[in-house]
C-alpha cells in the first residue's frame, strides 16, 4: 500500500513533467514568433528603403532635367541677345550691353542655385527618412529569447522538492513522524534489541 505522501510526490513529479513540456513548447513558439516578427520588420524596412531610394533618384533626375532646360534656355537667350547686338551695326559690346549680358548670367545662376538648394533639401529629407526607417525597424523588432530547457528543468525540479518538503513540514506540524524519523526510530529500536541480546 502506498502512503499519501508518496502518491502526492509522484503526482507532483508527473505534473512537473507535463508543465515542463508545455512551457518548453511555449518558449519555442514565442521564440519562433519573435524571429518572424524581426523578419517582417526587416522586410518592411527594406521595402521602405527601396521606395525612398526610388523617390530620391526620381528627384535627382527631375532636378538634372530642370537644370539642363534652364541652362539651354539661358544660352538661347544670350545667343539671341548677342546676335541682335551684333546685327545692330557691328558695334562693339558697350557697358550697358555687358550689364544686360551679366543679368542673363545672374538669372541663370539664381535659377541653378535654387535648383541645387531644393535638391539639397530633398537629400537632407531623404537622409532623415532613412533614419526614420531604421528607427521604425528597431521599434518593430523584438529581442530574441531562445528557449532555456535547463532553467525550466531546474524550476520544475525545485517545484517537486518544494512539494516534498512542504508535505514533510505539514506532517511535523500535525505531530506525525516523517519517513526519515520513522526509519531513525526503527533503527534505534533495532540497535537497542541487538545490544540487549549481546549483553545477555
Amino acid at each position: 500500500m502506498c502512503s499519501p505522501q508518496i502518491a502526492l510526490t509522484v503526482a507532483s513529479i508527473g505534473s512537473s513533467a507535463i508543465q515542463y513540456k508545455m512551457q518548453k513548447a511555449q518558449q519555442k513558439a514565442v521564440y519562433a514568433q519573435q524571429i518572424r516578427q524581426n523578419e517582417l520588420a526587416k522586410k518592411n524596412a527594406q521595402l521602405r528603403y527601396a521606395s525612398a531610394q526610388l523617390k530620391i533618384r526620381q528627384e535627382l533626375k527631375k532636378s538634372a532635367q530642370s537644370d539642363l532646360k534652364g541652362t539651354l534656355k539661358a544660352r538661347r537667350a544670350r545667343a539671341t541677345y548677342l546676335a541682335g547686338v551684333s546685327d545692330a551695326g557691328g558695334l562693339a559690346i558697350s557697358g550697358s550691353t555687358n550689364a544686360l549680358l551679366a543679368n542673363y548670367y545672374r538669372t541663370e545662376g539664381k535659377y541653378r542655385n535654387a535648383i541645387r538648394n531644393n535638391m539639397d533639401i530633398n537629400i537632407s529629407q531623404f537622409e532623415r527618412n532613412l533614419e526614420a526607417i531604421q528607427f521604425g525597424q528597431e521599434s518593430q523588432s523584438t529581442y530574441l529569447t531562445p528557449p532555456n530547457p535547463k532553467l525550466l528543468f531546474a524550476t520544475q525540479a525545485l517545484n517537486v522538492a518544494n512539494t516534498y518538503y512542504s508535505l514533510q513540514f505539514q506532517k511535523q506540524n500535525a505531530g506525525l513522524m516523517t519517513g526519515s524519523e520513522k526509519t531513525d526510530q526503527t533503527d534505534s529500536v533495532g540497535n537497542v534489541t541487538q545490544s540487549t541480546y549481546y549483553d545477555i
